[in-house]
C-alpha cells in the first residue's frame, strides 16, 4: 500500500484547515458586504424628548444616509435604563439593534446588585459619540450669589434645602451626590420620574437645586429663569464662558459630565459592527449634526474615543469610580 509521506501529509491538512477557515467565513464577509438589508433598531432607555433621545434621533437620521437603510429609535424606558440594555444584550446578535447609552451603563452594576447583564461582557462595543456638560442650578431667588456664597450657605442650611434629581441613577442624582460629599452636607434629596418633571420643580421654586444637563438647562439659563452657580467639567463652556467651573471654585477635582456609548449584543460579527461604527463616526462629522450638537451644549468626543477600544477603555474605570461613591453613599435601586 503507497503511503504519503508524513510532512506532505501535514502540509495537506495545514491547507484543508485554512480552506475551511476560508469557507466559514464566507457567510460573515457575505453579511457585511450586504447588510444592512432593512430598517436598524437604536434603543434609547429613556423617554421620548429626553437628552439622550435627541442625540440618538439626530445621529440616527445621518447615519441612515450613510447605510441606506432606517435607522429608527426605540424609547424602552425603566428601571433605570437597565430594561433596555438587559434588552439589548439578548436581542439577536445580527447587526440590527444598537443601544445607545449614557453614564448609567457605568452605574449600573453599583446601583443595581442584582443586575441581568454585564456591561463589560455581555456586549460588542462601537465607540463613544457626544459628551454633555452638567451645570449646578438654583432656584432664581435662592440668596447666594455666587458658587462660594452658595457652598456656604449649604454647609450652614443642611437638610433644609432640596435637591432634585431625576431619580435613581440619573446623571443629575449622581452629580448632586458627588455635590453632597464635596461640600460634606447632606442635603434633603427629591427624586422626580426623569429630567423635565425634576427641571419644571425648579422653575416653579418647588425645590431649590437641581445638577442638570446643557442638553435641558441652556435655554433657561439664558432666559434668567433659574439661578447659575458653575459647571460641571474641568474647562469652561463655550456656551458659557463667564460661568466659572466647580473645580475652580472650591470643589477641586469635581468633574461631571453625560458621556454617550453605543453597544451591540455580543456575538454581532466584526465586520457589520465596523460599517455601523464607520456610519456612526461618519454622523459625527456631518456638518448638520456639528452644528444641532453645538446648539444642545454637547461636544462631540476625538476620534480616538469613537472607535470600540475608545468606549472599552472607558467603561471600567468609570464602573470603578462610580461603584466607590454608590457604595459610600449606600443608595442602591434594588
Amino acid at each position: 500500500m503507497t503511503r504519503t509521506p508524513l510532512a506532505p501529509r501535514r502540509r495537506l491538512a495545514a491547507w484543508c484547515g485554512v480552506a475551511a477557515l476560508a469557507l466559514a467565513g464566507l457567510p460573515m464577509l457575505a453579511q457585511a458586504q450586504t447588510y444592512p438589508t432593512k430598517s436598524i433598531t437604536l434603543v434609547v432607555p429613556f423617554a421620548a424628548g429626553g437628552p439622550t433621545d435627541v442625540v440618538a434621533r439626530a445621529l440616527g437620521a445621518s447615519m441612515s444616509k450613510t447605510l441606506g437603510q432606517g435607522v429608527v429609535v426605540e424609547n424602552k424606558t425603566g428601571a433605570g435604563g437597565t430594561l433596555a440594555s438587559g434588552y439589548v444584550a439578548k436581542a439577536a446578535p445580527d447587526g440590527y439593534t444598537f443601544l445607545i447609552h449614557h453614564n448609567g451603563m457605568a452605574t449600573a452594576p453599583g446601583l443595581y446588585r442584582k443586575l441581568a447583564f454585564n456591561p463589560l461582557t455581555d456586549f460588542e462595543y462601537v465607540g463613544q459619540v457626544v459628551d454633555v456638560p452638567m451645570t449646578l442650578l438654583a432656584r432664581k431667588d435662592l440668596p447666594p450669589k455666587t458658587p462660594q456664597e452658595l457652598i456656604a450657605y449649604v454647609k450652614a442650611q443642611g437638610n433644609k434645602l432640596t435637591l432634585a434629581h431625576a431619580g435613581l441613577g440619573a446623571v443629575s442624582q449622581l452629580c448632586g451626590m458627588l455635590f453632597q460629599k464635596m461640600v460634606a452636607t447632606d442635603l434633603t434629596t427629591i427624586p422626580y420620574q426623569g429630567t423635565a418633571p425634576a427641571l419644571n420643580a425648579l422653575l416653579g421654586g418647588q425645590v431649590d437645586i437641581l445638577c442638570d444637563q446643557t442638553t435641558q438647562t441652556l435655554q433657561h439659563i439664558k432666559a434668567g429663569s433659574v439661578k447659575l452657580y458653575g459647571v460641571t467639567t474641568h474647562e469652561r463652556l463655550k456656551s458659557l464662558p463667564d460661568t466659572p467651573t466647580l473645580d475652580e471654585s472650591g470643589l477641586k477635582g469635581f468633574e461631571v459630565k453625560v458621556w454617550h456609548g453605543v453597544y451591540a449584543p455580543k456575538g454581532t460579527p466584526p465586520a457589520v459592527v465596523e460599517k455601523f461604527g464607520n456610519a456612526l463616526r461618519a454622523a459625527l462629522k456631518d456638518p448638520a449634526i456639528v452644528q444641532r450638537m453645538a446648539e444642545l451644549g454637547a461636544d462631540i468626543v476625538p476620534e480616538a474615543k469613537q472607535t470600540p477600544e475608545g468606549l472599552r477603555s472607558w467603561l471600567k474605570p468609570e464602573i470603578d469610580k462610580w461603584g466607590a461613591l454608590i457604595r459610600s453613599a449606600g443608595q442602591y435601586a434594588d
